[in-house]
């Protein structure tokens, strides 16, 4: 299928691995024009190179931009590497597990600047931009958390459900006649850094074996399997076609059918 943005340029942050750089690859093998943002710039430039290898010949430039997508100097570097971008997929680490007693405002103030405020700050600084030019595609990685809650990660329970209310009303405002669509993408397990360094958190506190909770958390998931971010980057990749401009203000999960509900 052709999903009709070649020549698109995008901003896809936390992309120099794992489920950010599933949806940038996607997006340069669909002739979209990437530029991506992360912390660490060695990993990032791999990444970059891993794009140009992949891309399609009508994708003319592949950016990186190493810099803290969560504060006001690294927005200014992505921008400075490009203005007026098409496609944005925000994405930021997940804060860390815990117990909620330990949180203090410290710690609740930094997940919501990196999980709420600093998506909005991108949808900000894009959508009036996409809406003149007649088409824009924002697609928010939050978390399957925001529809099934997981009791250790409370931080990014609160911030990332504070994103989908916020979503839920910008998407459906003058902009949705201008073919500008807000979406977020909720991940469930994928075999990204992430899970690996939960799953080694949990191997910490049982004893028991990475490979046995790996089995457990699978047998948990009706695909009986954890998903991988190149299938992730395929369905952010339709969500920015333009055969997906009837869907907007809405949250995706992929979850391998792990969330039980019918709605």
């Amino acid at each position: 299928m052709d999903l009709g943005i070649v020549g698109k340029t995008a901003l896809v942050c936390g992309a120099s691995k794992g489920l950010g750089l599933g949806c940038a690859e996607a997006l340069v093998r669909e002739g979209v024009n990437v530029v991506i943002v992360a912390r660490g710039a060695e990993v990032l430039q791999a990444a970059a190179a891993k794009l140009m290898a992949v891309r399609a010949a009508s994708a003319p430039f592949v950016k990186h931009v190493a810099a803290d997508i969560t504060t006001a100097e690294g927005r200014a570097a992505a921008f400075a590497a490009h203005a007026d971008y098409d496609i944005v997929v925000t994405n930021a680490g997940g804060p860390p597990p815990g117990d909620f007693r330990d949180w203090d405002r410290e710690a609740w103030i930094k997940a919501v600047d990196a999980n709420m405020l600093t998506p909005i700050e991108l949808i900000k600084a894009t959508v009036d931009g996409m809406a003149a030019r007649g088409y824009g595609r924002i697609v928010n990685i939050t978390s399957s958390s925001v529809k099934s809650p997981i009791d250790v990660l409370g931080l990014s329970n609160g911030a990332r459900s504070g994103l989908t209310g916020f979503v839920a009303g910008v998407a459906r405002t003058s902009i949705a006649a201008k073919g500008v669509t807000i979406n977020n993408l909720l991940p469930g397990v994928f075999d990204t850094d992430r899970i690996r360094g939960m799953m080694e958190a949990a191997k910490q506190k049982t004893g028991q074996d990475i490979d046995m909770l790996r089995a457990a958390r699978m047998k948990s998931i009706p695909a009986a399997r954890f998903g991988t971010p190149e299938e992730f980057g395929a369905v952010c990749a339709f969500l920015c076609s333009m055969q997906a401009g009837y869907i907007t203000g809405q949250n995706v999960l992929t979850d391998g059918g792990a969330y039980p509900g019918t709605f």
